[in-house]
């Protein structure tokens, strides 16, 4: 049986998530918490952070500031821009590839390196990142496990070879959007324990297998405590100093970089955006594989996100995700399944495998239900 949050939409069955005795979820509890942040003060802490940071710069002679973990889309590339023309830092951007490339991602990217930046494109051995990909999307029913270890080791890695202490990533999501914080820090400052816990949920070195060596687990791994001691490495999140909205964002992106490309379509398919996750080809088929497992997805998670920051109400919330919430990425879902070396009736299989039996049901017609939605 799911139960949804009385004020947005997110149901239990979001990992992580925690309700209220009045059935109120603890992302929308942070939104409340945030109406009464000093947001003045926030950002006067920023202000003396930026200072320490050109400080430590041009004391150790390093000609970039701080690393920005970079996709091309509205969030971090919204960072990157407000750290360089805002605050005068000078940012590298790191890339770690997106699993199968696409054109508006690659374009995005580029558009803003024109801007004035420098970046670096972490492209891992291709053979094992659709090795792994299959792998996890099999067994978690998540194509991406590895992706996400990678996009957090990646940056970390290269501030390590330029010995670049700060990196500012973008949110904290599981207190913006519904989780567990682990200890009263975390909304400003990630570690290794929020890394392995919550972004990836595994050491990439236990992946090693008959066909996959530690070496070919290189761009995967994050690096060691001792390591990022050596130079004292503070990983921020942007959110903490700044109120956080994705929408926000995309706006301030599209008025700072008017070619910005959205999705062709008018919306990505399983939400009512056209904004958001755009760089991957095989993204579409992660936030469904999220509505398979947990019962909700994108436009759930999307209108969720819009209603804790006052940008949509909970009516027209439960539309959308009624109307597109179920909706099946059949966009480039034939190149997905070549990605996965996949045929369609294995692809069906492992889909069916991973849906939750206390959640989902077969009707009469022998097609798969929720037992009940919002």
């Amino acid at each position: 049986m799911i139960n949804f949050c009385k004020e947005c939409i997110m149901p239990n069955t979001r990992p992580r998530i925690e309700f209220s005795e009045n059935g109120v979820c603890n992302a929308c509890m942070h939104s409340k918490k945030k109406e009464k942040i000093n947001w003045k003060e926030r950002e006067n802490e920023f202000l003396n952070l930026v200072r320490n940071i050109k400080n430590y710069s041009k004391q150790n002679k390093n000609l970039y500031d701080c690393i920005v973990p970079w996709s091309g889309g509205k969030d971090s590339t919204s960072i990157a821009l407000k750290l360089k023309f805002n605050f005068d830092l000078n940012p590298l951007l790191v890339t770690f590839s997106p699993l199968m490339v696409n054109d508006i991602g690659s374009f995005n990217r580029n558009e803003l390196i024109k801007k004035g930046f420098d970046a670096i494109f972490i492209n891992p051995n291709q053979y094992i990142a659709k090795k792994l990909s299959k792998r996890f999307f099999i067994e978690r029913g998540n194509p991406k496990v590895a992706w996400d270890a990678g996009v957090n080791a990646g940056p970390v890695q290269i501030a390590l070879k330029y010995k670049i202490p700060f990196v500012f990533y973008a949110e904290h999501g599981e207190s913006e959007y519904g989780g567990l914080v682990l200890d009263q820090n975390s909304e400003k400052k990630r570690n290794l324990r929020e890394v392995i816990e919550h972004q990836v949920g595994d050491f990439p070195v236990n992946w090693v297998s008959n066909e996959i060596t530690e070496k070919d687990l290189a761009p995967y791994i994050y690096p060691e405590e001792k390591e990022l001691a050596e130079i004292n490495l503070n990983s921020y999140y942007f959110s903490y100093f700044f109120k956080w909205s994705m929408l926000d964002n995309f706006h301030y992106v599209s008025k700072m970089l008017p070619t910005f490309k959205l999705e062709e379509n008018q919306r990505t398919q399983g939400t009512f955006t056209n904004f958001d996750s755009l760089d991957d080809k095989i993204d579409c088929l992660y936030y469904y594989m999220q509505y398979i497992k947990f019962g909700f997805g994108r436009a759930t998670r999307d209108s969720c996100r819009m209603i804790q920051n006052n940008q949509m109400n909970r009516d027209e919330a439960i539309k959308l995700a009624r109307k597109y919430d179920s909706e099946f990425p059949t966009k480039n879902f034939n190149e997905v399944l070549k990605y996965l070396n996949l045929s369609e009736d294995q692809f069906t299989s492992i889909v069916d495998k991973h849906r939750n039996q206390e959640i989902w049901k077969v009707n009469l017609d022998n097609k798969w239900s929720l037992i009940n939605t919002i």
